[in-house]
């Protein structure tokens, strides 16, 4: 059985796979745990997937993920090219790949979107996340964004100061091309931290939330 163990760092491996609809999903929802992660377990094994990424956005995809995962054991990096909102609609193939994914990764701990997230792609992802993977750690992250569809997640990963200022940073350096939307802006990544981290008492004041449905102890 996998511990997932944060307070100090682990000789132990642990295998981590981290999957999001569209470029910088992996990165806004769950990148300060990621780097928190790889700095407990610095012998980790990453796999990295994003389904959509058409474009520009495809180098800035893969770029953000060598950057993040630049300190990883071993690393795999998948970019998918499946229709941008159309993922209810590309459901067998989108299946195939998740079937693909895991005859080549065996997780210990899986980083995948929320199951009510109102976006319908990283509602299909979720779905077939748990579908695929039936016995696994598995928590879903959030997403910040128009829909007003935050939540009142049960699992919070304390995180310090300067990993949300690195998580941050990485952001505005990969993803140039969403500087100039509305929402894209340090002081809503950093808020939503911050409100998390009252959530969950955090000594540091920040935390990344998730939802756990469960969890076998």
């Amino acid at each position: 059985m996998f511990r997932l163990q944060l307070d100090d760092q682990s000789t132990d491996g642990c295998r981590i796979l981290c999957l999001g609809a569209h470029a910088d999903d992996i990165e806004i929802g769950c990148g300060g745990t990621i780097l928190r992660l790889l700095r407990a377990y610095p012998n980790a094994d990453v796999c990295w997937v994003v389904f959509s990424a058409p474009g520009i956005r495809r180098r800035e995809a893969r770029n953000s993920a060598d950057g993040f995962l630049a300190a990883c054991r071993k690393k795999i990096v998948l970019v998918k090219n499946f229709r941008e909102s159309f993922f209810p609609f590309r459901g067998e193939a989108i299946k195939d790949c998740f079937e693909d994914i895991k005859t080549r990764f065996s997780p210990d701990l899986i980083l995948t979107h929320y199951r009510h997230d109102l976006h319908q792609d990283h509602r299909v992802i979720s779905e077939f996340t748990w579908n695929t993977f039936r016995k696994h750690l598995i928590l879903e992250y959030e997403i910040p964004k128009y829909d007003g569809d935050l939540g009142t997640p049960n699992t919070f990963v304390s995180l310090d100061a300067d990993i949300c200022k690195e998580k941050v940073a990485h952001l505005f350096r990969y993803f140039t091309t969403q500087r100039n939307k509305q929402w894209f802006t340090e002081d809503l990544f950093l808020s939503l931290l911050r409100l998390r981290g009252i959530e969950a008492n955090s000594s540091t004041k920040y935390a990344e939330a998730f939802y756990c449905r469960k969890w076998v102890l």
